[in-house]
């Protein structure tokens, strides 16, 4: 099947905002083995989104609008599919009451005129609830072709269509689409593609695509069978296959679990407590793990050691250290993760100092970071030459932090 996005809005035409939606879903369609040839923006436009609709219905069999569900009069997407559709609109009372309900929790004593119109639903049109707003979702089924309107907030839209978009397209097919995904850190991507070309060069069922991360390649394995039970059959010999290749460069199979997630499963797991000393990161290493549900189990105090004076004062960096090799140095990150260690009193300790950019600071590069990390009396310094902006270097630090991390615990008490 074709499937064809059409994001509707002004705001987005004119690049107010960035189009992530068509991003995710782009995304999610390829994992049910959709086509995709074509995506559309439209203004806040009766006509041209019209135009969009009727030429998107010649050529695909499922098209997909984000936005234009909202309360006021520029929001007109349901008005404009139900017209290509030839459908009547009609007040639908229990999409009525579910928004009356929400405002009613909300503490509003009034409902406006204007959110009633959400409730406004093509004939025949099957209806997606919306647990994190106002407007429904809606599939209208043609003949030939299948409009679904989405609402355009993410955390509107990927929730209905995770729990009843996605279940919905992936029953229209005579095969079950499932996946998983092989999260790598330590690879780089085109070193990942060698090591498995052979296994891309042999593929039919299941398939393999790399994508490439800050920091980070993910393998998506993806098999088409009778059942999502027989899928998982043919996926499970390709990962045991990646485990044997990657080992322990894989740091999940788990698609939603994120670097820092699996870091803080992993000390959770082995009742490890961590600190983190930065200077380049400014706290970002703590950020992110503290991003994390239940981080409070792991994490209980960290330092940003901007200046010599914090590393030597909080963190008992030498003098002569600082003096003799800088704070840009594996001396200075060695003994920043040691004081960390010591003066958080944490079972691990991981350190950040090197040089963000843009510029170079004095005979350090831009990109230039040193990573320390600590566990039991046994230290380990690792020295990066990062690429990009001043944000990029910040944003690798962290990645290679947290991997550091990941994998000293991984060598002193296993996965």
């Amino acid at each position: 099947m074709v499937v064809e996005i059409i994001a509707v809005g002004t705001e987005i035409l004119l690049g107010n905002i960035v189009n992530t939606n068509a991003q995710f879903l782009a995304k999610r369609c390829a994992v049910l083995g959709l086509a995709m040839y074509h995506q559309t923006v439209v203004g806040d436009n009766g006509g041209r989104l019209l135009e969009a609709i009727n030429t998107a219905k010649s050529r695909s069999d499922i098209i997909i609008l984000t936005g234009g569900l909202g309360p006021t009069e520029d929001d007109i997407t349901r008005d404009i599919c139900a017209k290509a559709f030839d459908r009547v609109l009609y007040i639908d009372e229990a999409v009525q009451k579910r928004i009356e309900e929400y405002f009613v929790h909300r503490g509003d004593v009034k409902v406006a005129a204007s959110n009633i119109r959400q409730a406004m639903v093509p004939s025949g049109a099957i209806v997606l609830q919306n647990d994190n707003g106002t407007a429904p979702g809606l599939i209208i089924e043609g003949e030939d072709c299948t409009a679904i309107l989405l609402p355009g907030p993410p955390n509107e839209l990927i929730p209905m269509f995770e729990e009843q978009v996605y279940p919905y397209l992936n029953s229209l097919g005579e095969e079950t689409i499932y996946s998983k995904m092989v999260k790598l850190c330590g690879v780089s991507e085109s070193l990942a593609e060698e090591m498995i070309l052979d296994m891309i060069d042999a593929q039919s069922n299941p398939t393999l695509a790399t994508y490439a991360k800050t920091g980070e390649v993910h393998i998506r394995v993806t098999a088409r069978a009778a059942d999502e039970a027989s899928a998982d059959r043919l996926i499970s010999p390709v990962i045991d296959e990646l485990y044997k290749r990657f080992g322990e460069n894989i740091y999940t199979t788990d698609e939603n679990e994120s670097l820092e997630a699996a870091v803080v499963r992993l000390l959770k797991k082995h009742e490890l407590t961590i600190s983190a000393a930065e200077s380049c990161t400014g706290g970002l290493v703590a950020a992110t793990i503290i991003n994390v549900s239940g981080a409070s189990d792991v994490i209980k105090e960290s330092y940003v050691t901007y200046c010599d004076e914090a590393k030597h004062r909080l963190l008992g960096v030498e003098d002569a250290t600082l003096k003799e090799f800088s704070a840009v140095s594996s001396q200075t990150a060695r003994q920043m993760a040691e004081g960390c260690a010591r003066a958080a009193g944490s079972d691990i300790a991981v350190s950040v100092t090197g040089v963000a950019g843009p510029g170079n600071d004095g005979d350090k590069p831009a990109g230039l970071v040193f990573i320390g990390c600590c566990y039991n009396g046994e230290t380990i310094v690792n020295e990066y030459h990062f690429k990009g902006s001043r944000q990029k270097v910040r944003d690798n630090a962290v990645i290679k932090a947290l991997d550091m991390v990941r994998r000293m615990v991984i060598r002193n008490f296993g996965a």
